[in-house]
């Protein structure tokens, strides 16, 4: 049994001692793995996203396979432009013939009582630039699992992890892979499906068992990947259910949320499926307050899930 964190660490470890082209780099060197590969392979940047993040697109351009720690979201968007027009572009741009594998990771801090700059997810924006590949780890062993095919990855790749979730323990294999783009069912039902991201996946599996004693089956369903989508499971199980709630932390106006509804209810056989409108359980539209009681009424959790869930239903 690992932590959350130690399973990204543990994930990196492994990708280092197989292949000699990966490397660290990040504001802060994680000591166990500064410890074994030395500052030549663990390098501190300074504090510039930009300056890191260039580095890291001219490494991978020259056969490197760079990790880099943004740290909180919110830091990225000083690098945008780096992120959107360059490492998301170049491949594409050289028609295939460069690969640029470049791991990010980023973490999002939503609960953790750290005001509106830090809030935010931010998995939305960077699902939007074309080019990127998204994954969003709810469990140790999915984050150690995609983390290490991300780090195998010939696009970038960007790994939204959860700070709430750092010390949620997990068994971990050190031989598994989790795919890019395959969702996970981590809890089978019947009567309504719950595509839940991140650390709402925890939320909807509580609901889920609030639900369970008052006899309705859900089925809570985490997409894992969001760049790409597992489509064909999302629509799969909202077919068989007829009914879908999905859980964003992030505020709902152009969500990936917002995406999955819409996945559901553009395709025709799933849409003929539904027997209640889509519902989105997401975070309010405004900036995420510094007030504890106020943080909690903005940001979704396992009440509003299963309120959501319990009127589709029409218990």
């Amino acid at each position: 049994m690992i932590t959350y964190v130690a399973a990204l660490e543990r994930a990196i470890a492994i990708e280092m001692r197989a292949d000699p082209a990966v490397f660290h780099m990040g504001t802060l060197q994680p000591q166990g793995l500064l410890a074994e590969f030395g500052a030549d392979r663990v390098l501190r940047t300074p504090i510039s996203e930009a300056a890191m993040t260039g580095a890291a697109i001219g490494a991978a351009g020259c056969g490197m396979r760079p990790v880099v720690n943004w740290r909180c979201v919110t830091f990225t968007f000083v690098a945008f432009d780096q992120i959107v027009n360059q490492a998301a572009k170049l491949r594409y741009m050289s028609g295939g013939q460069v690969d640029f594998p470049i791991v990010f990771r980023t973490f999002y801090i939503g609960g953790m009582r750290s005001a509106a700059q830090h809030s935010q997810t931010g998995y939305s924006m960077f699902a939007h630039a074309a080019g990127l590949k998204i994954v969003a780890p709810s469990t140790p062993a999915d984050a150690f699992g995609l983390l290490r095919s991300a780090i195998r990855d010939a696009d970038p790749v960007v790994c939204f992890e959860a700070n709430r979730l750092d010390g949620m323990l997990g068994e971990v294999d050190d031989d598994a892979l989790v795919p890019l783009g395959v969702a996970d069912v981590k809890r089978p039902g019947d009567d309504v499906t719950i595509v839940a991201i991140g650390t709402m996946v925890g939320e909807a599996l509580a609901a889920a068992e609030t639900l369970a004693a008052e006899g309705i089956e859900a089925e809570v369903l985490d997409p894992r990947t969001l760049v790409p989508l597992d489509v064909d499971a999302i629509r799969a199980s909202v077919r068989r259910t007829g009914r879908l709630v999905v859980a964003d932390e992030s505020p709902r106006t152009c969500s990936m949320g917002s995406e999955i509804a819409a996945l559901a209810c553009e395709d025709t056989a799933t849409f003929r499926a539904l027997r209640e409108p889509v519902r989105r359980v997401c975070a309010h539209q405004v900036p995420v307050p510094y007030s504890p009681p106020l943080e909690d009424f903005v940001l979704p959790d396992a009440d509003d899930v299963a309120k959501a869930a319990r009127e589709l239903v029409g218990a």
